[in-house]
C-alpha cells in the first residue's frame, strides 16, 4: 500500500505544480486537497508495514496541514486567517513530534555556544522577515507575529534533534523544516509585500518538498513506531 500512496502522491505533486505553471484551476481543485491525505496514507502504511504503531502527533500535524491547504484555497481574509490557524496548530504538533522523535542521549547533541551559534541564523531570519513585513501587515500584525514565532520554534526543534537521531533522519527533517519556513516566507512576501513571479509554483514546490522531507526524516528515526 505504501508504494501506491507514494506513487499517487508523486502524481498529485506533478499535477499541482503543473496547475500552478499553466493555470489549470480544475486540476488544482483535485490535486491540492489530495496531497497531504496521500502523504498521510504513505506515512501510515509505511509504519504499519514495519509492524509499528503510527505516531498520533504526526497524523495530527498532517491533518491540520491538510486543513490549512483546503482553507487557503478559499478567497477572503477569513479563510486566510483560518488557514493560518490550522497551519499554526500543525507547527505546534510538529514541535511535539520533533521532541518525540529523538533519543535521550545528549552526548553528541548541540551544546552551549554551539547551540546558540546554529540557532541564531534561524531566529535572525524569522525575526528579520517580520521586520520587513511589519508595516504592511495591518490587522494581521499580531496573528503573523504569533505564527512567525511558532514557525521559528518548530525549525529550532528540528535543529535540536542533531546528534539525537540518525544523520539521515536529522538531515531530512531539518531540511524539510527549513523548506517549510521558506515556503511560508514566499507566501507572506507575495501576500503582504510584493507579488512574486510564479508565486504559486514556488510556494507549493517548497511546501510539498518540506512535508515530504519531514515525513521521510521521521520514518528514518529509530522511534518511528511513535
Amino acid at each position: 500500500m505504501k508504494k501506491i500512496f507514494l506513487t499517487l502522491f508523486a502524481l498529485a505533486t506533478m499535477g499541482e505544480l503543473l496547475s500552478q505553471l499553466i493555470a489549470m484551476p480544475a486540476l488544482h481543485l483535485v490535486t491540492k486537497p489530495a496531497l497531504l491525505l496521500l502523504l498521510l496514507g504513505y506515512y501510515y502504511f509505511t509504519v504499519r508495514e514495519q509492524n509499528n504503531t503510527p505516531s498520533f502527533m504526526v497524523i495530527l500535524a498532517l491533518i491540520f496541514s491538510w486543513g490549512g491547504d483546503v482553507l487557503l484555497m478559499k478567497q477572503g481574509e477569513l479563510f486566510f486567517m483560518l488557514g493560518l490557524i490550522s497551519f499554526l496548530i500543525a507547527h505546534v504538533f510538529y514541535i511535539f513530534v520533533f521532541r518525540q522523535f529523538r533519543n535521550d542521549d545528549e552526548t553528541s547533541s548541540l551544546q552551549g555556544l554551539q547551540r546558540i551559534r546554529f540557532a541564531f541564523p534561524i531566529i535572525l531570519y524569522g525575526s528579520g522577515l517580520v521586520v520587513v513585513l511589519y508595516s504592511t501587515l495591518g490587522d494581521m500584525t499580531v496573528p503573523v507575529l504569533i505564527y512567525a514565532a511558532v514557525l521559528t520554534l518548530m525549525v529550532l526543534n528540528a535543529l535540536f534533534r542533531f546528534g539525537r537521531t540518525s544523520s539521515a533522519s536529522f538531515a531530512y527533517a531539518f531540511g524539510g523544516a527549513i523548506l517549510f519556513m521558506i515556503s511560508d516566507s514566499l507566501l507572506a512576501v507575495n501576500k503582504f509585500l510584493d507579488p512574486i513571479t510564479l508565486s504559486g509554483f514556488w510556494i507549493m514546490l517548497t511546501y510539498i518538498a518540506a512535508q515530504f522531507f519531514i515525513v521521510t526524516g521521521l520514518l528514518k528515526d529509530s522511534k518511528a513506531a511513535g
